[in-house]
């Protein structure tokens, strides 16, 4: 079996970080009620680490473990974690979350997972949800916009908001560290991070 392709230890470490990351930021912007999610920052490090599979893997794993255990909402947002996964881990490959071009490059991200976020709050759960970014649809709303418009203008500036803090650490973190220790997470695969 070729090296690169190997699931090690190591592989499976990173994703438990990556799962315990979104966890607990999840479980922060919930109790504080923040208008971003926090919930994809493991996703986001691992992606860039490991690539698109692995960081779909660790982002779907943390929805549904936070859904069991403290935001039931959290479940039936699995599906934008798989696109943030699979976003973050192309973007990752490429020079967009190299300087100025980082806010472009996390633009490149959340715009997926807007419209996904989107579709979920305004059909399933009517623009109410227990995220914060709850409030600014209700408001957007009261004030004559459409529901699905509100839904959909909120995400797009929560999400990008959120997946710009969740680029901006994954990116300082990879910087900090070594060559060696990327290579020993990866299991002997250079990348482009």
């Amino acid at each position: 079996m070729n090296t690169e392709r190997k699931f090690t230890v190591v592989k499976q470490c990173m994703i438990a970080i990556g799962i315990v990351i979104n966890i607990v930021g999840a479980f922060l912007a919930l109790n504080l009620r923040l208008p971003v999610y926090l919930d994809s920052i493991g996703t986001v490090l691992v992606s860039g680490l490991l690539g698109p599979v692995y960081g779909m893997v660790t982002g779907v794993l943390g929805s549904l473990i936070s859904g069991i255990t403290f935001d039931i909402y959290s479940l039936y947002y699995a599906p934008v974690q798989l696109f943030t996964g699979l976003m973050a881990g192309l973007v990752f490959r490429t020079v967009w979350l190299k300087g100025w071009r980082l806010p472009i490059g996390s633009l490149a991200v959340s715009l997926p997972t807007s419209v996904v976020s989107a579709m979920i709050t305004a059909f399933l759960f009517g623009g109410i949800t227990s995220s914060g970014s709850s409030y600014l649809v209700v408001l957007m709303n009261n004030l004559g916009m459409n529901l699905t418009l509100s839904c959909f203008l909120v995400q797009v500036l929560t999400d990008y908001g959120d997946k710009l803090i969740a680029v901006i650490l994954v990116t300082a973190t990879l910087r900090s560290m070594t060559p060696e220790m990327k290579l020993k997470i990866r299991g002997g695969r250079n990348g482009a991070v």
